[in-house]
């Protein structure tokens, strides 16, 4: 597995700087980084990848962004069991809830979740959210 799917919906920028220091931490162990925002692939195309970072915000009342993201992500989970997928996202209010339940279906699909749980900072990161990004895309790519 050289390449690995960096897959992310983002409405204020946050959960894409979050994106593109994923990448940076699977380019860092010398793996290598596909991003795309959802709107530019297809779940049949993300399946075909062995490991996936999968970012979406926390949206309205704490779930996945409704409009492009969720549908993607219900269209993906059926092939992601056996896959390796890390997780992360941005959020402004709230405790989290919607990435306790995303982790969850991500379990329940059968997938390996990276780290046992999503990654999450809040409004845009700073450089511990940045470090930490990068560590959770150099884990997905040592799996």
């Amino acid at each position: 597995m050289n390449q690995i799917a960096v897959i992310y919906w983002s409405g204020t920028g946050n959960t894409e700087s979050m994106a593109h220091s994923v990448a940076d931490g699977i380019a860092k162990v010398g793996k290598e980084a596909v991003l795309k925002q959802v709107s530019e692939i297809s779940a049949a195309d993300a399946a075909a990848y062995e490991a996936l970072a999968l970012g979406c915000p926390a949206m309205g009342d704490e779930v996945l962004e409704e409009g492009e993201f969720e549908p993607f992500f219900s269209d993906l989970e059926a092939s992601l069991s056996g896959k390796k997928i890390a997780l992360f996202g941005s959020y402004g209010w709230g405790d989290g809830q919607w990435m306790r339940d995303w982790q969850d279906r991500v379990i329940a699909a059968g997938a390996a979740l990276c780290g046992g749980e999503g990654l999450i900072v809040q409004n845009a990161p700073d450089g511990d959210g940045i470090s930490q990004c990068e560590e959770l895309g150099a884990a997905l790519a040592g799996m």
